[in-house]
């Protein structure tokens, strides 16, 4: 797994890089800002870019920029973006782009060593991974008659996991459930959101982007 990483921060940014290289991933390019991160995903076109959302000059959105222009020069790269903060509205932007090989993580996860290794093990595998409290906000913020006002506290607890990256096994084992139970809640999920089957959308990632959407407004 090739990996640049963006970080103005240079003890995060070196110390991100010693864990990974510890754990035999390679880190092919570190950067501090936007435009030296774009050059290194032109450069070395890795497999992961490791971006912080607040980078220079600004210290605002531009690493969640940076983040969206590397996935339009590289449709296939994979994103794990890091927050000191729960950003919602940065959260939401970089997902309605495209679900896909995409993680939003705290920076306080990148301690948990194996929370950390397992979001960006997921992202580059083609999935989503989002960080518990992130979810936990996004929730306690959505409106009132909004459409996962339909959805039972159970299968708020199910497409909360679902928005984390989880499998339906791995929900199952969290709840302590059936993996017939979670396939249950799941079919009702897409049910009560209005999201027949269809080959073009993963309603599964559909699901998450309602309650984001939901969340944001």
């Amino acid at each position: 797994m090739r990996i640049v990483i963006a970080e103005d921060d240079p003890l995060l940014r070196e110390g991100l890089a010693l864990l990974l290289r510890a754990e035999s991933l390679d880190v092919v390019a570190t950067a501090d800002g936007p435009d030296p991160f774009l050059a290194a995903v032109d450069e070395h076109r890795p497999d992961v870019a490791i971006v912080d959302v607040r980078m220079p000059p600004t210290h605002t959105d531009e690493g969640i920029r940076a983040a969206v222009a590397a996935r339009g020069r590289q449709p296939e790269l994979a994103i794990l973006v890091l927050s000191g903060y729960v950003e919602q509205a940065f959260a939401t932007e970089l997902l309605a782009a495209g679900a896909s090989r995409l993680g939003y993580l705290l920076k306080e996860r990148v301690g948990r060593v194996e929370t950390f290794l397992d979001a960006l093990h997921r992202v580059a595998a083609g999935g989503t991974a989002i960080d518990p409290d992130v979810i936990t906000q996004m929730f306690a913020r959505t409106r009132a008659n909004g459409p996962l006002d339909r959805l039972t506290g159970r299968e708020r607890e199910v497409l909360a996991l679902m928005a984390e990256g989880l499998g339906n096994a791995a929900i199952a084992e969290k709840l302590v459930v059936s993996d017939g139970a979670v396939h249950k809640h799941i079919r009702n999920i897409f049910a009560k959101l209005d999201l027949a089957p269809d080959d073009r959308t993963d309603r599964r990632v559909a699901a998450v982007l309602h309650y984001l959407d939901d969340a944001a407004r």
